[in-house]
């Protein structure tokens, strides 16, 4: 870190240059770290290349997701200036589906890159999962990361999305749990609760952020599981959450063993906001784009051929996340940089063939 720090500061780094311009284009949808590195690679190799992301902002979820005291944000946002000032074209605040259907992009450039993430929060079903107060944990990330930026948020400012002063009781136990305890105590909480159905041992995020968040103030509370929300009424602020001690039964399809609740252990934990952790899937694509003719898992991720990363429709591609499933950043890295030498292989035969059918004609 220190290395890569006093590079920016002593102008070391190099910029990105393009190489000789080939006259074809790539769009690349999600400007996560999967969508960036592939289009820093095939600008390098001289395509003309436009990032089009959902968000004001690019990084994906290094930008909206990561807490700022994890991954400062001026460090993603000089990356993202670098590949600017390269000459890649970003489409801000662009929904594929909204401002433009897959066909259409498809028309506009040569190839085209899916590397969306996946966005779609796993949801709880309880009773009184619908008070106010009960809220997605993207949600209170974003709101809390477009704070740090010193934007206006209204939900962070009238108290919707920020644990200052409030009991917090977050469900889950993968990284993301973690990054919405520690920036709740951040946020000054009174108090912050982690429920966890199985046991310390079997907790899918990382050890040393459970051992962070303990010595913060973070108070796991293992083997539990929620039961229902309390309000005061129809339309209310939680109050409550109501949960259930859990106990660890035979091993699942995965290999892990089953949370299985545990009869006549109730329990209720006082909740002023709660924030449902428990981890993301891929949003329904093929809807969202108008492109039925995109083949999907039973897990509704992108199905990609291994050998070219192409997806069922001839030259979109597909990487990161939204292949993968929910990973980590390096592996989004990767897996760009991978895509991009698939990409420019099948764009290169492209341009033969119709060099050849030119000749020919």
């Amino acid at each position: 870190k220190f290395i890569t720090d006093t590079a920016w500061e002593k102008g070391w780094v190099e910029p990105l240059v393009p190489g000789p311009e080939r006259g074809q284009s790539v769009g690349v949808i999600g400007a996560g770290p999967a969508g960036l590195t592939a289009a820093e690679y095939m600008r390098r190799l001289g395509y003309e290349v436009h990032v089009y992301d959902r968000h004001d902002r690019a990084g994906g979820l290094l930008t909206y997701g990561i807490p700022g005291f994890k991954l400062e944000k001026h460090v993603v946002m000089r990356r993202v200036e670098r590949l600017k000032a390269g000459g890649i074209v970003f489409h801000e605040n662009f929904e594929v589906g909204r401002d433009a259907s897959l066909a259409e992009l498809r028309k506009r450039h040569d190839a085209l890159l899916v590397s969306t993430g996946v966005y779609k929060a796993r949801n709880i079903k309880a009773p009184g999962v619908g008070s106010d107060g009960v809220v997605e944990a993207l949600d209170y990330l974003i709101a809390s990361n477009r704070n740090g930026f010193g934007d206006d948020v209204p939900e962070y400012r009238d108290g919707s999305l920020n644990a200052k002063d409030k009991n917090v009781v977050v469900v889950g136990g993968g990284d993301t749990a973690m990054d919405c305890v520690r920036t709740a105590i951040r946020q000054g909480a009174k108090s912050v609760k982690c429920l966890y159905r199985r046991d310390r041992a079997n907790m899918p995020g990382s050890q040393r952020e459970v051992e962070n968040a303990e010595d913060e103030g973070v108070e796991f509370v293992w083997l539990s599981a929620p039961q229902g929300f309390d309000s005061a009424g129809e339309g209310e602020r939680v109050s409550a959450v109501r949960g259930t001690r859990m106990r660890l039964g035979a091993p699942d399809a995965s290999g892990r063993r089953a949370p299985e609740a545990d009869p006549g252990s109730e329990f209720t934990i006082d909740a002023d906001l709660v924030v449902k952790a428990l981890g993301f899937e891929a949003e329904d694509l093929p809807t969202m784009f108008g492109a039925p003719e995109l083949g999907v898992t039973r897990w509704g991720t992108l199905r990609v051929d291994h050998a070219t990363m192409m997806t069922s429709v001839e030259g979109v591609f597909a990487a990161g996340d939204i292949v993968r499933g929910a990973s980590l950043v390096v592996w989004a890295i990767r897996d760009g940089r991978d895509v991009s030498d698939k990409m420019h292989a099948w764009l290169k035969q492209k341009a033969k063939e119709k060099a050849s059918a030119m000749e020919a004609a």
